[in-house]
Parts: structure tokens; C-alpha cells; sequence
């Protein structure tokens, strides 16, 4: 048995982002909080849901904002945190997560967002959209707060796959560009690799060949190759791209997120330690709520995965309404701009100039 689906309620006009209910920690009343907030914002926005419609439909009735908002599809079962990728392959079939990526395959929806395991929902994207010709290696990119003009950078890859040889850092810098051209409007990103040290000799192997190969394709790639940087340069304003490993990637996210969690303990404890204290706090409102509003997580839940055909977003799997209605907004402005599509374009582009790059090398070698 397979999912079912109701008829559709959505409006044609609107653009559709299909939402797996069931993966978060917080369960699917969060998430349909979450897209009630989205559809309060946004008239243009509709949803597919997925998950048990029984439990799904009267969560809903209770958003008056979702009336004729959205279409429900069955789907009984539910991917944990402790499943096996590999499990969930073989028998995943009628849960919510595998449901919400198979509307994206359909073109039923324009893009998805899951709450859910990360290695589950990379292989069932992977097996479902399959990856772009010319990816080896799909990434996640996230926005990071920065104090670049735009106020975030892009990090890649986060986690899609603790390995990256330099090819796959190569085409890392060149979807991250081209994710930040679209979601930011940045025309020439400014694109730096992750390492130790700044300095070219530093680093091992595998980086000091992604290091040539990126510089080399600045130019061609309209980007602007920055070198090496450094962890301290991820929340800066000397890259707007910052590209590393995913088992890299995954430990500064977390280091980061947990900062700030701490930050913000510390602050709230200072804060009321005594009566003094206290009114100290008063005055400093206004700019604690700044600095809250800045590192808040929340406000850029959300990463994309980079290189498949269609649009996924992953959600933080802790994330309350407000982080995942920003995975949606997310997924929302990436479909209006038609984003998958472009990166297509980018990559194939990008494959024809490495191959007649290798073509080059091949002719020179042989002329020789």
C-alpha cells in the first residue's frame, strides 16, 4: 500500500511546497503551526502535508489560515532519528518523508521541507530526484550569520557526506555561488575554503589541490576566489562562501548553534541574578533583543540540499513554528526563482569546462 492522496485543494496559482509532518521532534502540531505562520505571511503559498490524515486533519481545522491551503497525502509511517539510511531505502516507501519527496519527483509540488533524519532524507532524495549530471557528491548549504552587508554567509557542505576529495570541492564553490547569487543577489560571491591556516602552504593534500582548482575556475565561474580562511572567518565578512567537507561542515554548524545557545543562557542569567541586575536589563532590552534576533537559529532553519534534481530543505529536527516556517519560506523563494533550474544549468556548465579542461591537458600531454 502506498500513499494516498486526497483531491487537491490548492490553487493552481499558488506555488506548492510539499511538507513531511512527521519528522520533527516536536511533532506535526509544530509543523502545521509552522506552515500556518507561512501562510499568514505569504497568499502565494499552498501545502502538501504528509503523514497519517487522521491525525493531520484536525491539527489543520484548527488553522483557519490553512482553510483550502492544503492537500493531504497518507501516509501511515514515520522515518525516526534512529533509522538506518539504508533501512529506510529498502523499506521506507509509505512514510511521510519518502511521501513528501515523491511530490517534488512528480512535479506535484515545487519544492519539500522535512524535519527528519538528514541521512535518511539525502538517500531517499537521492533515489527519488537523483543527482545532477556532472554531481559526484551532493552538499548541504546553510545561511550563517555574518558580518558580510547581507548579514549571512553560505557554508557547504554541512553533512551531506563526511568526504570531499578536491573535485568535489570544486563543485561545492560553484552550486554554493550559485545558490548565493539567487537567495542573496550577489553577482560575483566572493568564495573561500575552509582550512587551519590562511596561508597556501598550509592544509593537507586534497585542499591544496581544491585550492588550485577553484582559483583556476574563478574567473570562468564568476566568482572571486578569496584563498584560504579560517574558522573565524565563517561568521566574517572576508567570504561570502565558505566550502569545506561535510564531517567539517556538520562540527563548526553544531559548535556554532551551541555557542549561541550558551550566549544566550549566560545573558538571561546574568541578567537576573539580583535586583540590580534586573534593572540593568531593562535599559539593555533593546539591544539584548537585537543580538538575540541576530544569532537566533531559528530565523535561518533551514538547509538546502545542493545538487539533486529538485528543490529539499532540511529543517533543524528541534525546530519550533517560527524555524519552520523560515524552512519554507526558504524552499518558497528558492521555487519562485526558479532556482533548481538554474543550478542545473550551473553544473552542466561547469562539467563542460572541466572536461574540456581535461580534454586540454590530455591534447598537451599527447602533443608531447
Amino acid at each position: 500500500m502506498t500513499a494516498q492522496t486526497e483531491p487537491s485543494t490548492v490553487s493552481a496559482s499558488r506555488i506548492t511546497i510539499s511538507v513531511d509532518a512527521m519528522g520533527g521532534d516536536a511533532g506535526p502540531a509544530t509543523v502545521v503551526a509552522g506552515i500556518a505562520i507561512s501562510a499568514e505571511k505569504n497568499p502565494d503559498i499552498g501545502f502538501i502535508l504528509h503523514g497519517p490524515t487522521e491525525q493531520l486533519k484536525p491539527l489543520v481545522a484548527k488553522k483557519r489560515i490553512l482553510t483550502d491551503r492544503v492537500e493531504f497525502h497518507d501516509a501511515p509511517e514515520v522515518v525516526s532519528m534512529e533509522d538506518k539510511p539504508s533501512q529506510v531505502m529498502r523499506n521506507g516507501k509509505k512514510t511521510s518523508m519518502w511521501s513528501a519527496v515523491e511530490s517534488v519527483k512528480k512535479g506535484e509540488a515545487a519544492g519539500a521541507v522535512s524535519c527528519g533524519n538528514t541521512g535518511a532524507l539525502m538517500a531517499v532524495s537521492m533515489i527519488r530526484l537523483r543527482k545532477l549530471p556532472g554531481v559526484n557528491r551532493p552538499a548541504i548549504a546553510i545561511l550563517w550569520p555574518s558580518g558580510n552587508p547581507q548579514g549571512f554567509n553560505v557554508m557547504l557542505d554541512v553533512g551531506a557526506d563526511v568526504r570531499a576529495d578536491a573535485k568535489d570541492l570544486l563543485q561545492y564553490a560553484l552550486m554554493g555561488t550559485s545558490y548565493t547569487r539567487n537567495s542573496m543577489g550577489i553577482t560575483r560571491p566572493r568564495v573561500g575554503l575552509l582550512n587551519v591556516g590562511t596561508e597556501e602552504h598550509k592544509g593537507h593534500a586534497e585542499l591544496k589541490e581544491a585550492y588550485t582548482l577553484i582559483s583556476d575556475h574563478a574567473e570562468r565561474g564568476s566568482f572571486e576566489f578569496v584563498g584560504f580562511v579560517e574558522g573565524s572567518d565563517i561568521p566574517g565578512n572576508t567570504a561570502d562562501v565558505i566550502v569545506t567537507d561535510g564531517f567539517t561542515g556538520n562540527v563548526a554548524i553544531k559548535t556554532g548553534e551551541g555557542t549561541a545557545s550558551l550566549i544566550r543562557t549566560t545573558l538571561r542569567e546574568s541578567f537576573t541574578y539580583s535586583l540590580l541586575s534586573r534593572l540593568a536589563a531593562l535599559f539593555a532590552m533593546p539591544s539584548l533583543n537585537r543580538l538575540s534576533k541576530k544569532i537566533d537559529p531559528r530565523r535561518v532553519n533551514g538547509g538546502v540540499f545542493l545538487g539533486l534534481n529538485g528543490t529539499i530543505v532540511k529543517s533543524h529536527g528541534g525546530a519550533d513554528a517560527t524555524g519552520v516556517s523560515a524552512a519554507v519560506k526558504l524552499a518558497f523563494l528558492l521555487a519562485q526563482q526558479g532556482f533548481a533550474e538554474k543550478l542545473a544549468a550551473r553544473v552542466a556548465s561547469s562539467a563542460e569546462l572541466t572536461q574540456s579542461n581535461t580534454d586540454s591537458e590530455t591534447t598537451l600531454v599527447t602533443d608531447n
